[in-house]
């Protein structure tokens, strides 16, 4: 099966990984067909192991290789549904790369966007579906000025996630056609 694996905070902040060489490390975990997206972590491929297995598999080589980090595994069909279920269909249209999916491992916790409330007044836009979090940013000079991380992280917001924007998610959906 064709999937994608998203890699958390890969090329920022000091943690480097060359696209060449994730790309070797899950051919050398037997997946065929690896291409890889962006300089930011994602590498699609296929693969007959489940999404579990998958994550388990490169986060061990990866940290085999000097980078302990999160992965999360997505197939065509998941990718459709995070595509279909996008809250904020009209900013997608409007400013797609403003547009996040932060992709989680478990189910988004349904208090956290409430407890966000609390500890953050930021004009975003935030909804959950699943285990994924579309976060509308309404533009450029929002999402650069914007102090929605700090009040994620005081709302415990879930560690083990990854974002991508509107833009890389719609382009995982053309990648992982069979």
């Amino acid at each position: 099966m064709r999937r994608a694996a998203l890699l958390r905070g890969v090329n920022l902040g000091g943690r480097t990984l060359l696209m060449t060489d994730l790309k070797a490390i899950a051919e050398g975990l037997g997946f065929v067909r690896v291409e890889t997206l962006l300089a930011s972590g994602n590498v699609i491929f296929d693969a007959k192991q489940s999404g579990p297995e998958i994550e388990a598999l490169l986060e061990a080589a990866l940290e085999r290789h000097g980078l302990k980090t999160d992965v999360m595994v997505r197939d065509l069909a998941e990718i459709r549904a995070v595509i279909a279920a996008n809250p904020f269909a009209d900013a997608a249209l409007d400013h797609p790369s403003h547009v996040l999916v932060t992709f989680h491992r478990d189910p988004f916790p349904s208090d956290r966007i409430a407890r966000l409330a609390e500890v953050h007044d930021g004009p975003e836009r935030l909804h959950a579906v699943g285990r994924e979090l579309y976060t509308d940013f309404l533009g450029k000079q929002q999402m650069r000025d914007s102090k929605l991380l700090q009040g994620m992280s005081k709302a415990k917001f879930p560690k083990v996630a990854t974002a991508r924007n509107w833009n890389t998610v719609t382009k995982f959906a053309t990648l992982l056609e069979p």
